[in-house]
């Protein structure tokens, strides 16, 4: 008798309780600057919404087609699912080995159309023509929608990124899953096979509160982590990765996909720290899209916190927008809007380096220990041997 195959588990990833997550840094009580808005996250700027699809199916040798499946889509959008409002914006590539589309749009207009979407590299195609389908079958069928921003990082350690498991349905999902409140971390959505300093990574979140007295305005910021060698591993100046020099990513013996994560493990050669950090910065900020460059520009300064440098290997793209000005497009009128002054952004700067190195550790502090094809197996971060080095150093 001829066996069926396994169906790919499907998950369009809704929000849950605060009990079903694992501790996030500051429920460690990791004293990390800065003050977070009320959900420490991107969704603390008002209108902003996230979607994940997670894609997990399969285990055993690498079968290209057939899986191990670990991948996944996940969806933002600016103003809600439902508003044709578009966004100032702006990008910015400290590395450039990547892609992000509808960039040369954004560039040239200032102005974001539609939701970002987080997924694989192979992928990327794919969820660039379901996001346009599924805008026009929800009536946005002008010229401005069809083209969106898709970003991808590469997830094929563990995955089987050849098979081009993503979807058109996978896709529509995680757009119509989309939410505000609390944001599903780690191995989820387009984060759900990625791998960060050699730690298992994935999608990440924080935020932060400027002062009153500035507007009392929020930055919130959104990662799909998958970058890093492991030495360079910092967190408050802690060497955490020259710490935690074990638990890198292996082979099970005989490339098994054993749960079991004490099984015998090979490690893997590879200490190139190449990979792909993609991140999303919200404002609800008065910003134009020229402020919003430079906004984008000092997500690179958080990544440099935690130990990043921006491998030529890397793909290393930020995108920034603000919520403020609703309607300031329009296509035959002249807009008021309200403008923030540049010279007082500097609490906006530190807001985004802050917010940008708390998510990279919040996706890996929330992200499981992974094993996909061939038995290849990346280890979560251990959170008691983060908070024992950190303790060491003094800082904590």
């Amino acid at each position: 008798m001829r066996l069926r195959p396994l169906p790919i588990l499907f998950l369009a990833i809704l929000l849950t309780p605060l009990e079903a997550q694992k501790p996030r840094a500051r429920d460690l009580g990791i004293p990390l600057p800065g003050s977070p808005g009320p959900l420490n996250a991107i969704t603390d700027v008002a209108g902003v919404m996230i979607g994940h699809t997670t894609l997990i199916q399969g285990e055993g040798p690498l079968v290209v087609g057939k899986g191990p499946v670990r991948t996944g889509v996940t969806a933002i959008f600016p103003r809600g699912s439902d508003s044709p409002d578009p966004v100032f914006g702006a990008w910015f590539a400290l590395n450039g080995n990547g892609e992000m589309t509808g960039t040369t749009y954004l560039e040239e207009n200032g102005y974001l159309w539609g939701p970002v979407m987080l997924t694989n590299t192979l992928s990327i195609g794919t969820v660039r023509d379901a996001t346009i389908e599924w805008l026009v079958k929800h009536g946005r069928n002008d010229f401005l929608f069809s083209l969106p921003v898709v970003a991808e990082t590469w997830d094929g350690g563990l995955n089987d990124i050849q098979g081009f498991h993503v979807k058109k349905e996978h896709v529509f999902a995680a757009l119509e899953s989309a939410g505000a409140g609390r944001v599903p971390e780690g191995n989820v959505g387009g984060g759900t096979g990625m791998v960060c300093h050699q730690f298992k990574g994935g999608i990440g979140t924080s935020s932060r509160k400027i002062a009153v007295d500035l507007g009392g305005y929020i930055v919130g910021v959104l990662v799909q982590c998958n970058y890093g060698r492991r030495p360079r591993l910092s967190v408050l100046g802690t060497p955490v990765g020259a710490e935690i020099m074990d638990l890198k990513p292996c082979v099970t013996k005989g490339g098994k996909s054993t749960a079991r994560a004490q099984a015998p493990c090979t490690p893997e050669l590879d200490e190139s720290g190449g990979g792909s950090i993609i991140v999303v910065v919200a404002t609800d900020a008065p910003l134009l899209p020229h402020q919003l460059k430079r906004l984008a520009k000092r997500v690179a300064l958080g990544v440099g916190r935690m130990g990043g440098l921006g491998e030529d290997s890397s793909g290393d793209i930020f995108i920034a927008f603000s919520t403020a000005n609703a309607g300031a497009w329009n296509d035959s009128t002249v807009s008021t809007i309200k403008v923030f002054p540049s010279e007082k952004m500097n609490p906006l700067f530190q807001a985004t380096v802050e917010a940008t190195e708390e998510s990279i550790l919040n996706a890996m502090l929330a992200a499981e220990t992974m094993t996909g094809g061939d038995g290849h197996r990346v280890y979560a971060l251990p959170s008691g041997r983060l908070i024992a080095a950190l303790k060491k150093y003094g800082r904590m």
